[in-house]
């Protein structure tokens, strides 16, 4: 039985979880929440946020389709990285086009992948706008933005569907510890 010698140390084998949704569906937000759970209970998580990889890693990087193509690519190759290290990697990425979602599966590995998304309507997200992007999209100061400009393609086979707008942060938060525990221990 081939073991990675990462994972011998650790409690439970490597994962990537993405959170995938609308900008403002609450994926950040959900997935730390996630994280701060997780590591309460000593299992070893990383957050990977859209947001951020941009301001770094992935700064060269545009909106259009083939920068988003490779935002979605690079981010599969450092989830793979952290799931050959026996990490839970919480990612949190719009990941608005299917086939890149697919890509990052395969990637990963399917047996390694689960798809969380966080289906939350457009009205809420606009609703959320604290950075005002939907707004400055519908005036067309951001094109290709999700959502307005640019599609979001529901997932076809999610592993688990959350909608932020009925429950609690913390409700819908246990909801998904709750699935998760059931693949990760």
């Amino acid at each position: 039985m081939k073991t990675k010698s990462h994972e011998l140390v650790k409690i439970h084998k490597g994962f990537f979880v993405l959170f995938t949704g609308l900008s403002g569906a609450g994926k950040s937000t959900l997935a730390v929440g996630v994280e701060r759970v997780l590591k309460q209970m000593n299992i070893h998580t990383f957050h990977l946020d859209g947001d951020i990889l941009r301001q770094g890693l992935n700064k060269d990087l545009g909106f259009t389709s083939e920068d988003r193509k490779e935002n979605i690519r690079r981010l599969a190759e450092i989830g793979k990285l952290f799931v050959d290290a026996g990490m839970i990697t919480l990612a949190s990425f719009i990941a608005p086009v299917e086939v890149d979602r697919e890509n990052i599966k395969n990637t990963i590995g399917k047996e390694n992948y689960i798809e969380i998304f966080v289906s939350t309507p457009i009205s809420t997200c606009e609703e959320r706008d604290i950075k005002g992007l939907y707004k400055r999209a519908r005036k067309g100061e951001i094109p290709n933005f999700t959502g307005i400009g640019s599609p979001y393609e529901k997932p076809n086979t999610p592993n688990f569907i959350i909608d932020t707008t009925g429950d609690k942060i913390e409700d819908s938060i246990e909801k998904i510890c709750t699935f998760l525990l059931t693949i990760i221990k």
